[in-house]
């Protein structure tokens, strides 16, 4: 419903949830081009966003052992649910089993509910009106503050929102995404500086 309330059709939401499956990329990308953003910037912020993915398939490449043909396929499924199953079962055979039921019911209840939230935008019109637009960036926090557990991720959230919220007025759409995205090192160079300097 969000991604269709941002412009897109139906079918160009279906795709992007079908191609595109992680929820906070998926919400940035589109909330970026809801404010008018140009489209490589707002793909260029979603990406960075899945960035952590690939870090979880390093992680689970050696968990799971899969095969190498079905490995391409699989890495469709690496995201925070599935690594978290996978990483929490005793053994290779249980760890297999989570990602896969994990995998498939989250893929095609997702896409099933884009279906139908996109088919339900294109009726009732101008999402703006019933408040509708509040849904993207709600459902995002949502699926961030459950992982903002240490003090360290909770700065680097804080910078991030501090950082998009004050360039909104002076860059252009889909930049204070990319400029947030910087917070992370910032903060990991701040608190590591101190401790290179003792050691020294």
């Amino acid at each position: 419903m969000t991604s269709a309330g941002s412009g897109l059709t139906v079918w160009q939401s279906c795709a992007l949830s079908l191609l595109v499956f992680t929820g906070a990329s998926q919400f940035a990308l589109v909330g970026a081009l809801a404010a008018g953003g140009n489209p490589l910037t707002a793909a260029a912020g979603a990406f960075f966003l899945g960035v952590r993915n690939a870090f979880y398939g390093l992680r689970l490449s050696q968990v799971l052992a899969l095969p190498r043909a079905v490995r391409p396929l699989a890495a469709q499924w690496v995201i925070d649910e599935t690594t978290a199953v996978s990483l929490a079962q005793p053994g290779r055979r249980a760890a297999r089993i989570g990602f896969t039921v994990t995998g498939v019911s989250l893929y095609v209840l997702w896409n099933l509910t884009t279906l139908l939230g996109a088919l339900g935008a294109e009726a009732i019109g101008d999402t703006d009106a019933w408040g509708l637009d509040a849904a993207g960036p709600a459902v995002f926090l949502a699926l961030l503050a459950p992982m903002l557990r240490t003090g360290t991720e909770r700065l680097v959230a804080g910078l991030a929102v501090v950082l998009g919220l004050g360039l909104l007025p002076v860059v252009p759409a889909g930049v204070p995404v990319l400029v947030a995205a910087l917070a992370a090192p910032a903060v990991l160079y701040l608190k590591g500086r101190p401790r290179d300097e003792e050691d020294a």
